[in-house]
């Protein structure tokens, strides 16, 4: 039997151990059954025949894996298995953690992000294992739970595990397939430095009467965020995009060329007419991947409850996060930002700092990127597109820049999974054409 046909045999199995994993909540954010969710993977990967540890941080645990194999190359699998908070309850059609199956997906939160990333490659695994006693590359696994909370505890882990984790290259947690069907591969990922402002007024709320000599916190958290960025989207810190790249001719030669009916499709389906500044075609991919952002991720004051209540705010609080391009560097942009808010007479504005992630990528030669891109057309029967990072953020330069792992992006996703949104889902189909393609990486890597 080949690896193939035991996936496809056993594709049932794999569908049902995702919906389990999809039914244990893990969210990071809340500590909601962290734990729980780290030994359920690990009794999976055993189950697989991965050599497994559970290993403690200063937050939530790691999970590895190790399975030798028998060409010297090793091959490292990087996933995470903390997910989004659900929320918005009411806009989930069936609750966020039943992992029901409609219309050939799995509808729960994790589903693609990234619980099922994450055991597509363990199946992979298995497969291999089970049809032919032995994998071709040695593979490790590192699973951790805290990438939704910005990963704190995961470099430490790694530079204090350096000799654990080697390897010759690893793949990274996601990726996703296009409209046409064809895989996309991705070789890295933009930064991010998510911020907290919050502004304070009187020390209790007030009747809106007092509105005539009271500050509002409100307005002022407003003023302070339009100081931030104007209505052409252009981002006003002094010296934010002084060490952002830009695209060369060569850069954008390699970029995929957008279909324009897939362009109208994805904002059909958005409920949009146009896109930002009515961008269209190979604007929107350059803007996508060579423009940093800087988008108000929530706001929150007074009331806003059903009904009225005239409320003066006590405070208001705004949360904020920035997508950064290479080159630019997070503890430098968060100085920046700082030191904006004091010469626009912000100064009074708390700022509470959460992620710092380093924005990074492989080059496109790179060995593990043309193995990914020579998987991807065996598996997917078309020739993959290919980026040099994805557009979201993560903590792909411990790999890349701590530990010297080359690092490339595919996964089991696909362009309606709605990561981070209600109704989270995964496509059964991709689930296992992404254990396929696992297999078929290890396969090709080994003779990179």
């Amino acid at each position: 039997m080949t690896s193939d046909q035991y996936i496809d045999s056993h594709a049932d199995d794999f569908v049902r151990e995702l919906q389990k994993a999809c039914r244990q909540p893990s969210i990071a954010a809340q500590n909601a059954g962290m734990r729980e969710m780290a030994d359920l993977l690990a009794s999976v990967m055993r189950q697989a025949g991965i050599e497994v540890r559970v290993l403690p941080t200063a937050g939530h645990p790691v999970v590895v894996g190790h399975v030798k194999g028998k060409s010297p190359r090793t091959l490292l699998f990087y996933n995470h298995y903390d997910v989004q908070p659900p929320d918005p309850l009411d806009e989930w059609v069936a609750p966020p953690f039943s992992a029901g199956i409609r219309d050939g997906k799995i509808f729960a939160r994790g589903a693609s992000d990234n619980k099922g990333n994450a055991l597509s490659r363990v199946f992979a695994v298995k497969s291999l294992l089970e049809s032919e006693g032995e994998l071709p590359v040695t593979v490790k696994f590192l699973i951790e739970g805290e990438e939704e909370i910005g990963s704190p505890n995961l470099r430490p882990f790694c530079l204090e595990n350096r000799d654990m984790l080697r390897a010759d290259g690893g793949i990274w947690e996601s990726g996703y397939r296009h409209q046409d069907g064809r895989l996309g591969v991705y070789a890295g990922v933009k930064g991010d430095v998510y911020l907290e402002l919050e502004a304070h007024g009187a020390n209790t709320d007030l009747h809106s009467a007092a509105a005539t000599t009271i500050p509002n916190p409100a307005w002022r958290l407003c003023w302070a965020l339009a100081s931030l960025k104007n209505q052409k989207e252009e981002i006003l810190v002094k010296g934010f995009y002084d060490d952002a790249v830009a695209p060369g001719e060569k850069d954008v030669a390699l970029l995929e060329r957008p279909d324009p009916a897939e362009q109208e499709t994805h904002l059909k389906r958005l409920g949009l007419k146009q896109h930002l500044l009515g961008l269209r075609g190979m604007d929107v991919v350059i803007r996508t991947l060579y423009s940093p952002t800087c988008t108000i991720a929530g706001f929150l004051t007074g009331y806003v409850g059903e009904g009225q209540k005239t409320v003066l705010p006590s405070k208001a609080m705004a949360k904020v996060d920035f997508r950064l391009v290479p080159d630019q560097d997070p503890d430098d942009i968060e100085r920046k930002i700082r030191r904006h808010l004091i010469d626009h007479g912000f100064g009074d504005i708390s700022v509470k700092s959460f992620t710092h992630s380093v924005p990074c990528y492989t080059p496109l030669d790179d060995a593990i990127v043309q193995t990914v891109l020579k998987s991807a057309e065996t598996v997917y029967k078309a020739r993959p597109s290919v980026s040099p990072w994805q557009a979201g953020s993560g903590p792909m330069s411990v790999f890349v820049k701590d530990l010297g792992i080359p690092m490339a992006a595919a996964g089991v996703g696909y362009w309606d999974n709605r990561n981070h949104g209600p109704n989270e889902n995964v496509r059964i189909e991709d689930y296992v054409l992404g254990i396929k393609m696992a297999v078929q990486v290890m396969r090709d890597f080994a003779q990179a």
